[in-house]
């Protein structure tokens, strides 16, 4: 299989572990997520072990070995975007299966298991038509003021969502048009939307237009930018005025 092929089959599978447990383990609020937490986490692990073996892997459930900072091949993952609106019986949580080649978003896929989507790097599309009245994702509990404040300057429409991922993949699906976060993000939460959605045709970059670099020995990435290329020079520009 491809780095893509790859990334796919595993999220899938993670996702259809999680889909089971919720269904029937018996479990209900932190202590489903938790378990889902950790069953997703050790198949991803056990996956990427027999089938990349000379890989390194930085995921949110497990310890971070930094010996991973000097291999050029790094999985990033994360097994359960969405831990709370997975454990109250939602559909916009996902799962992340990336893959970082010298320090950048090569590959990934973003699995959206309620909805039985996946969205992968390697089947890359055009961008979708961009609405008169832009459309923007946000944090269903708590959307980042710099989000708003670049909401209400170019007039757009906010959609409340959950997850990270399910953000990012309804402007890959052409649901939305823009995502902006600014409150704090680590790489596992970010690093395979950004491979499906720049195969996609999107722009992805930091919130001021700054590259976005993997595989960091602090693997925190506080702000990203998602959105159709026709507003990437917009809004980065707001941005960096209202900063």
């Amino acid at each position: 299989m491809t780095d893509a092929e790859l990334a796919r089959s595993i999220a899938e599978e993670a996702g259809r572990l999680l889909l089971d447990l919720r269904r029937t383990g018996g479990l209900a609020g932190k202590a489903l997520g938790d378990e889902g937490d950790a069953r997703a986490n050790a198949l991803i692990l056990r996956r990427l072990a027999a089938a990349r073996r000379d890989d390194a892997v930085l995921s949110e459930e497990s310890h971070d070995d930094q010996a991973r900072c000097a291999c050029p091949r790094v999985w990033i993952v994360d097994p359960l975007d969405g831990t709370r609106e997975y454990a109250e019986g939602r559909d916009d949580w996902a799962v992340h299966v990336a893959l970082s080649v010298d320090r950048h978003a090569a590959a990934g896929a973003v699995a959206l298991p309620a909805t039985d989507t996946t969205l992968v790097s390697g089947e890359p599309r055009v961008p979708h038509a961009l609405p008169a009245r832009p459309r923007m994702v946000v944090s269903r509990s708590r959307p980042p003021a710099l989000a708003t404040r670049v909401a209400e300057a170019i007039g757009a429409e906010l959609i409340p969502m959950g997850s990270a991922g399910a953000k990012a993949m309804a402007v890959v699906r052409g649901e939305a048009d823009l995502y902006l976060h600014a409150g704090g993000q680590h790489e596992w939460d970010n690093c395979a939307p950004v491979a499906v959605a720049r195969a996609h045709g999107l722009h992805a970059s930091r919130v001021d237009g700054a590259e976005l670099v993997y595989n960091c020995p602090d693997p925190r990435l506080p702000d990203l930018l998602i959105c159709h290329p026709e507003l990437a020079e917009r809004v980065i520009g707001l941005v960096r005025s209202l900063s």
